[in-house]
């Protein structure tokens, strides 16, 4: 008698996406990140080498701001690749990256996280 070769199943993975609780309401999908843009008073006006920023710099829209929220990440090759930054992180993004979304009086930023260039530490 022949055994007969039992068909493997493929092997389903579970991913559990860490959902950080905000206030706003949105999550962002994929590799997409929730900024609050700072406001110019919040933009130091003097760097930690002590270069003095002009006045003109803090009158344009804001580049910096703080992560509200983060995707689960993005698939690459058939596994997800969780997003670099973080709820809470400062960080730099490019000024023409992103999507205004405002929510009762505050205004917010989705982006991708391609279009972050730095966290600020």
């Amino acid at each position: 008698m022949s055994k007969k070769a039992k068909k493997s199943k493929p092997i389903k993975k579970k991913v559990v996406v860490k959902n950080v609780v905000n206030t706003t309401g949105i999550i962002p999908l994929g590799d997409r990140v929730l900024i609050r843009p700072f406001q110019a008073e919040e933009i130091e006006t003097k760097n930690s080498f002590g270069i003095i920023i002009p006045e003109t710099v803090k009158k344009e829209k804001p580049e910096q701001g703080e992560v509200v929220a983060v995707g689960g990440g993005k698939m690459e090759n058939g596994k997800l690749v969780a997003v670099s930054v973080s709820v809470g992180d400062k960080v730099v993004f490019s000024r023409f990256g992103y999507e205004d979304v405002i929510v009762g009086d505050v205004e917010y930023y989705i982006l991708k996280e391609e279009n972050i260039l730095a966290i600020i530490k």
